[in-house]
């Protein structure tokens, strides 16, 4: 699933073709809807051009009267069986006169509009077709009426032919039903395909991400999968620009060294010719390159940290190092009885190298020992999937929540602000910040100071 805040592009390309597919299936299904009822209509007005024609064909002219033909057909026999036709003649002002009904109208009309006789008049050999109330009560017709003459009659007539839609709307009303249903089982079917096809397709972005993870993680040194043509010059800049971040961190780690030797021998001459020669003067020397060589100890550390930081991610188990350093720990501190009390899952791993670790959990550690009276508990356990939680306490005199607020101010100096926390704080909070960590400081459980430090977790 995408975090949230940020667009998937599986779901866009879901979304943007089930919407498309939606929008053409709709379209199509109320198209095919309408020239389906298009069609049943011009069959049902062809019905009832048939029944006009067999009614001019066979009506008569007699002393003035016109006459019916005699038609087979029952229904127009049956009173308000549906099938109606009239043989009728423009009234002066407007619509229709019936002259000749036929039986299954009974005593009722058929209802025409108004202007029927001047739109036949218009166009006196075409059909016109429209709908229309029935004799019966909320029965809808559709009529067919034709402008027409006949042999003896110079008066123009109007022939008209209705029967009951009922019919032809059922039938548009289950090939709607039928279509929506096959739509909605195609739509389903569609929708599957195109998730399947995003799936599919968008299978290599899925497995190149997960081998950029694996290189992050330290789990893998390069892209090794095969890729797509579209995809092979990603993979390929990739891999150019691990290798390019790897060899920019051998080179910053060749130089650092290189101004850990160049600096430190200097210092360190110093302070051996300012030994040999007591005075005011070499007691300032002594104490200004002592501050000096903490100054380019502190700033290596952080340099050294920073760029393996940023470098490919190594994997320290912490079970390992957390053994070691308490058997150590315990000896150096055998003197007052110190107990370490350690635990974290063997299959915890912090995702850096073992040198800082050691150097974040051996100063926490140490500290504890060193200010504390007997017992000191270590604990470290995921805190994530991506992030791991180092906690040492011990039973010693803690420090004011006024003095660990101020040791962890951003840029602080700990070891200044809080006379007695050492100067492993400082380095703690250096190597953690540098590894995109915190360092926060409590009160323990055992009544002294709680040091919890948040750091990068590599996956087991």
């Amino acid at each position: 699933m995408a975090r949230l805040g940020r667009p998937s592009l599986a779901r866009r390309l879901v979304i943007l073709a089930v919407g498309w597919s939606f929008a053409a299936l709709v379209i199509s299904a109320v198209v095919l809807a309408l020239l389906f009822q298009q069609a049943a209509l011009r069959r049902f007005d062809a019905q009832l051009s048939d029944l006009i024609d067999n009614l001019i064909s066979g009506s008569t002219v007699e002393g003035g009267e016109v006459l019916a033909p005699a038609l087979t057909d029952l229904r127009a026999l049956r009173a308000y069986s549906g099938r109606y036709w009239a043989i009728t003649e423009p009234k002066p002002g407007g619509g229709v006169r019936t002259l000749v009904p036929s039986r299954s109208l009974w005593d009722s009309e058929l209802t025409v509009p108004s202007d029927l006789p001047a739109r036949l008049r218009a166009q006196p050999s075409k059909p016109i077709a429209f709908d229309g109330p029935g004799p019966q009560p909320g029965e809808r017709l559709r009529l067919v009426a034709r402008w027409t003459t006949i042999p003896g009659r110079e008066t123009p007539l109007i022939f008209v032919a209705a029967e009951n839609r009922l019919p032809i709307d059922r039938e548009v009303r289950n090939f709607l039903t039928a279509t929506a249903i096959f739509f909605a089982l195609l739509s389903g079917g569609l929708i599957v395909a195109v998730f399947v096809q995003v799936r599919v397709g968008l299978e290599p972005l899925f497995r190149l991400r997960s081998e950029v993870a694996e290189v992050r993680r330290g789990k893998a040194e390069r892209l090794q999968g095969a890729y797509p043509t579209e995809l092979a010059p990603l993979t390929d800049e990739l891999n150019a620009l691990v290798a390019h971040n790897q060899e920019t961190v051998e080179r910053q780690r060749t130089h650092v060294g290189n101004l850990a030797h160049a600096l430190k021998t200097p210092i360190s001459v110093m302070i051996t010719e300012a030994s040999q020669r007591p005075g005011a003067l070499a007691d300032v020397v002594t104490r200004q390159a002592d501050v000096m060589r903490q100054q380019v100890d502190h700033h290596l550390r952080r340099a050294r940290a920073a760029a393996r930081s940023q470098g490919q991610g190594e994997r320290t188990p912490v079970a390992e190092v957390l053994d070691e350093l308490s058997r150590t720990l315990e000896k150096i501190f055998r003197s007052k009885g110190v107990e370490i009390d350690w635990d974290a899952p063997d299959d915890l791993c912090f995702l850096g190298e073992r040198q800082d670790f050691m150097e974040i959990a051996g100063n926490a550690m140490e500290n504890a020992g060193k200010f504390g009276r007997r017992r000191v508990r270590v604990r470290a356990e995921a805190a994530g999937p991506e992030r791991m939680r180092l906690t040492v306490e011990d039973d010693g005199p803690g420090l004011t929540p006024e003095q660990r607020e101020a040791m962890v101010q951003r840029g602080a100096r700990l070891d200044e602000n809080a006379p007695g926390s050492g100067l492993g704080l400082s380095i703690i909070d250096e190597l953690a910040r540098a590894y995109r960590g915190e360092l926060m400081l409590g009160e323990s459980r055992l009544g002294g100071l709680l040091v919890s430090v948040d750091l990068p977790r590599a996956e087991a």
